[in-house]
């Protein structure tokens, strides 16, 4: 941005992943698509797409030249590595927005990118209430589809209010909405993070949300 203030909170935790590619950055101080997509866990096409979305909220900026120093790039081995793909760095308003953020603003600002989602809030809700399970139970109890739900729960996962489960078998106890001795896992598990728990406690109810204005520009 050309103030070099940062954007409000709630637009970039509205993109899956973007909180995850800034702090690598910090951490990184330079680094590059591929890279950040091993390092982060994310899809390099995913990656790629918050890349853009963040250099064009100047969060992020481009780094010129033909070669970056062990210097710049702090998770690079070489002294100094020719460049064959395009370099990353945090800008002032993206180092100001990470050192500006605290759990209660992060919640804050989930809150808000949030409020214009009601089935975000179906499925966190459901999340609460059944602890651990698969994108069908969840489109199942929300009522919408397959599809739709699936890319959903991995926009939460991806704002850190939903967690992949790495179990290889559930409990009867994490599972309640199959009350089965144990499950063996074939698929992609979700639940409740820390997180989405206080974010719920912060909303209190859907009606909360509701009462809030629409964000603009949506």
């Amino acid at each position: 941005m050309s103030d070099g203030r940062p954007p409000p909170l709630a637009s970039v935790l509205a993109i899956p992943g973007a909180l995850r590619v800034l702090a690598h950055l910090r951490r990184a101080r330079v680094d590059y698509g591929v890279s950040i997509a091993i390092s982060t866990g994310i899809p390099l096409e995913d990656v790629l797409g918050v890349l853009d979305e963040l250099e064009s909220m100047g969060l992020i900026r481009r780094v010129p030249g033909s070669s970056v120093k062990r210097s710049e790039a702090k998770l690079k081995l070489s002294d100094e590595v020719h460049r064959h793909h395009m370099y990353y760095e945090l800008s002032d308003a993206g180092d100001l927005l990470l050192r500006s953020l605290d759990r209660d603003s992060f919640i804050e600002g989930c809150r808000l990118a949030l409020r214009d989602d009601p089935l975000a809030v179906k499925i966190l809700e459901a999340a609460r209430r059944i602890g651990v399970d698969n994108a069908l139970t969840y489109a199942k109890l929300v009522g919408r589809p397959l599809e739709e739900v699936e890319s959903e729960l991995e926009r939460l996962v991806g704002m850190g209010l939903m967690e992949v489960s790495r179990s290889r078998i559930i409990k009867r106890h994490e599972r309640r909405a199959k009350p089965k001795a144990e499950t063996r896992v074939h698929h992609r598990y979700y639940k409740l993070s820390d997180a989405g728990e206080a974010l719920l406690r912060r909303m209190g109810d859907r009606q909360g949300l509701k009462r809030d204005p629409p964000m603009s520009g949506r």
